[in-house]
This record gives C-alpha cells, sequence and structure tokens, in this order.
C-alpha cells in the first residue's frame, strides 16, 4: 500500500532518449528533433512575418538565414558546453566515429548561452553579407528562438539530464505529483558515493533474486525500470530522492512565457535592436530564478554563491539593458508591430 501512494505521488522517469532507434548508439533522438523542430518553426514563422511586410527578409530568402543560423547554434552551441562546462573534451578522444569528442554532439551537451553568441555572429556575417541590419536579425531571432528552447528543455527531461534540486526533506516522504524521480540515480550517485546511501543499496539488494546482473546488478536495475517492470519500480520507488523538474520549469519559463513577453513588446513597431536587448534582459531573469531549482553543472564551482548560468544569465542582462538603450536612441526606422504593422518594403 505504501508503495502505491508513492507512486502516485511522484512522476518516475522511464523515457527513451530515441524517438526512432536503429542501433544500441545509433538512432533518431528527442534532442535532435527539438532542435529540427526549433528551426522548422522559426522558418515558418519568419516567413509569416515576411508575407505580411513585418520584416526586411523576403520569404525566399529566410532558408539562406535559418541556414546560417543552424550553424551558428551548433557550433557555438558546441564550443559553449566545452568552454564553460566541460573542458577535458578539448583533450578527450575515443576510438569510434567522430573520434574527437567535442564534436560528438550526439552524445549530448549544448550550452544555450554559447548558442547563443554562435548564431549572433552568424547573424552579424550574415547581414553584412546580405546588407541587412544585424539588430534587425537580431529581434527576429530573439522572438523566435523561444519555441526552440522549449523543445530543447522537454528533450533535457526526455534524455534525465540536468537534474533539478532535490526537494526538501519535509516533502521526501510524501512527494508532490511534479516532482520526478530517476532510476539512473542508482548508478550516478548511490554507487559513486555508496557509504552515504547503504540504506538505499540494502534496499536495491532485495532484487536479487528479481534481476539477473552479476557484476552489472546494479545497471541492470536500472534498465529493468525504464522497460517498465512494475515489480522493480515498486521497490525502487521509496528509495528514490524526489527533484525539482527544473527542466520543465524552464521550458515553460523559456518558451511560451518568454515568447508572450517578447510578443507584447512587439505590439507595436520597434526599433532595430530593441527586441533583441528585451530578450537577454527576459531571458537573463528568468534563467536566473529557474536555476535556484536545478543543479550546478558537475565540475563547474559556483561564483560568489551563483551558479555558471545565473553569472552568464547576469551578464545577459546587462548586455540586454545596454542594447536597448543604445538602440532606444538610434536614428533608425522602427520596424515591425504585430498589432500595427509598419508598411516598409521588404528590402532582401
Amino acid at each position: 500500500m505504501y508503495h502505491c501512494d508513492v507512486l502516485l505521488h511522484s512522476y518516475i522517469h522511464k523515457l527513451d532518449p530515441f524517438a526512432i532507434q536503429i542501433t544500441e548508439t545509433l538512432g533518431l533522438r528527442w534532442y535532435g528533433l527539438a532542435y529540427i523542430g526549433g528551426f522548422f518553426t522559426a522558418w515558418a514563422a519568419i516567413r509569416w512575418m515576411g508575407r505580411r511586410n513585418m520584416t526586411l527578409l523576403r520569404p525566399n530568402r529566410v532558408g539562406d538565414f535559418i541556414f546560417a543560423c543552424v550553424l551558428g547554434v551548433l557550433i557555438g552551441g558546441r564550443l559553449g558546453y566545452v568552454v564553460f562546462y566541460d573542458p577535458s573534451l578539448l583533450y578527450s578522444f575515443t576510438t569510434d566515429f567522430p573520434w574527437w569528442r567535442v564534436l560528438a554532439i550526439q552524445d549530448g551537451g549544448m550550452a544555450s548561452h554559447g548558442g547563443m553568441i554562435g548564431v549572433f555572429a552568424a547573424m552579424i556575417i550574415w547581414g553584412k553579407k546580405n546588407k541587412i541590419p544585424s539588430l534587425h536579425l537580431f529581434d527576429i531571432a530573439a522572438l523566435f528562438t523561444t519555441p526552440g528552447l522549449f523543445y530543447g528543455r522537454i528533450a533535457n527531461f526526455i534524455n534525465g539530464e540536468l537534474w533539478g534540486k532535490a526537494l526538501p526533506e519535509s516533502l521526501q516522504t510524501n512527494p508532490p505529483w511534479w516532482s520526478v524521480k530517476y532510476p539512473t540515480e542508482i548508478t550516478q550517485s548511490w554507487l559513486v558515493t555508496p557509504e552515504h546511501f547503504q540504506k538505499q543499496l540494502q534496499g536495491v539488494e532485495l532484487l536479487r533474486t528479481e534481476v539477473a546482473g552479476g557484476e552489472l546488478f546494479y545497471s541492470a536495475v536500472v534498465t529493468e525500470a525504464y522497460a517498465g517492470n512494475q515489480k522493480i519500480i515498486e521497490t525502487i520507488t521509496p528509495l528514490l530522492t524526489a527533484w525539482y523538474p527544473s527542466q520543465l520549469f524552464q521550458a515553460l519559463t523559456e518558451g511560451p512565457i518568454l515568447f508572450c513577453a517578447l510578443f507584447a513588446i512587439w505590439w507595436k513597431p520597434r526599433k532595430p535592436g530593441i527586441i533583441a536587448g528585451w530578450f537577454l534582459v527576459c531571458y537573463g531573469i528568468l534563467r536566473t530564478a529557474t536555476e535556484a531549482f536545478r543543479q550546478p553543472d558537475d565540475g563547474v564551482a559556483l561564483l560568489f554563491g551563483l551558479s555558471r548560468g545565473q553569472v552568464l544569465s547576469a551578464v545577459m542582462i546587462l548586455f540586454g539593458v545596454a542594447l536597448v538603450l543604445i538602440s532606444a536612441r538610434n536614428k533608425t526606422e522602427k520596424i515591425g508591430g504585430f498589432g500595427s504593422p509598419t508598411s516598409r518594403a521588404q528590402e532582401v
């Protein structure tokens, strides 16, 4: 009866990172689909803006623009992750393709801050080449980056990565329905410091008669849990820690909430750079708030009690405020406006 009550009050993570799996390591992952979905949504939305003269981009040039952004996000996001979170990848090599772990993006590891830097660089280059103000491109990308951020955080949750912090001890006995428990905690945490989890490991030992794994017993337990073995799930559920679903918190704030805020700001025409500046400010504030529910990344030390994500977000807020002030003073024509769009003709 106790096990059933627990199952009713906390979600047990059993999601497969593969949407379509061909081999053990090869297939189409939800993480990849998140990127595809984000870029497709942006492509369709910007074309819609182009047909209504709300942007300087002609619909037939949107594909080229999106391709440049794809390169910027992939390169910047990966390099940002390597530099900000895991520099060891720079000198890590394997015998499997693509050999250098910096290039192994199929294993995950993309930094949203790095992706933004990369896409900004790509837009500056593309804008100069095609004679379109970079600040206008920043505005468009800022608004329609939000669906991609939303999809990406959902993919993080599906992958069971970027865990939130543990719920307070007072909530662990009867955790709320929105909390999440990860069976991989057994191998990723308990076995790393077994001296701290002796009671939990003893509880898992009761499954020796249910799971034949030998030296890989604990990994086999996790595999069986993800396969939906109800006996395994009911046994380990009371032993697992309940965590904040920080990935879903960030999906909500960085996706729909951020989009609605920017959409409202751009309801009337704005000078180029205003929307991009507000994106940096709003994203930075929202990210700082949600980082309070997320575990600091492994190997990244806190700075003045702030996580690396919060520090980077604070920098984004400062840049955003500066961009809004500078853009507001520029003697440029206002563009866009969802409520009352300008009639300025498309240029490119």
